[in-house]
């Protein structure tokens, strides 16, 4: 008679051991109040290791755990796992609501970055106060992203690492697309031209498209008044 092995399944399985090393890396960035780069970790450790390598090596750690070590915008950091979202919902008092102009000036420099304020302007509609970017650029989400070349030279905006931070993005192409928000009843995508909806690569990609539309129609022109002389 072949005797069955036992098997205990209330093992609990703690995380592989840590050097001291990725000890310090783990409290470091524990303690701060802020993601850290690479080098601002290599310079708060007492020897010289690959920081990278055992960023990644803690991040396999935790991945199963309640909280989870993430990089943003090559940043590190310790969140809650999303998977514990609906147990970390908090209430609070919010001193103050963004207006709606500063919903959509973030908004269309968001989606249109970089963008200058008589561009914004123009989107909207209609002209803004010299605060809204003010209070943009207070809460660390918008920021001055060079000048435009062209006469005046005016500032152009984009969206700051701290907008993704907040709104717990990994990059801008994150956010969804005019389809997507469509989908989800939040614009009325059937009124929205989506060749002034995107970034300067988006826009880039479609005046190709129009250049090759422009292109093909001249060459049906011509292929059809060929045709016609051939006939007479």
């Amino acid at each position: 008679m072949i005797k069955k092995e036992k098997v205990n399944n209330n093992i609990v399985k703690f995380p592989s051991k840590l050097t001291d090393v990725e000890k310090e890396i783990e409290g470091v960035i524990f303690a701060a109040s802020e993601p850290l780069d690479v080098d601002t970790i290599e310079s708060k450790i007492s020897k010289k290791t690959n920081v990278l390598k055992s960023l990644e090596k803690l991040q396999q750690e935790y991945i199963n755990r309640g909280i989870n070590l993430v990089c943003i915008k090559d940043k590190w950091s310790f969140r809650t796992s999303p998977k514990l979202s609906t147990l970390m919902s908090q209430e609070k008092t919010v001193e103050k609501k963004l207006s709606r102009a500063a919903i959509e000036t973030l908004a269309i420099i968001v989606y249109h970055q970089p963008v200058t304020r008589a561009e914004i302007e123009e989107i909207r509609g209609v002209a803004f106060g010299t605060n809204t970017l003010d209070i943009l650029m207070e809460l660390d989400w918008v920021k001055p992203g060079g000048r435009k070349d062209v006469p005046g030279k005016p500032i152009q905006y984009v969206t700051t690492d701290g907008f993704l931070n907040h709104f717990n993005l990994q990059k801008l192409s994150d956010l969804p697309t005019v389809d997507e928000l469509g989908a989800a009843g939040l614009i009325d995508s059937s009124s929205i031209d989506n060749a002034i909806f995107g970034t300067g690569k988006f826009f880039k990609e479609k005046q190709d498209e129009k250049k090759e539309d422009i292109y093909s129609n001249i060459d049906e022109m011509l292929n059809s008044t060929l045709d016609t002389d051939e006939k007479d």
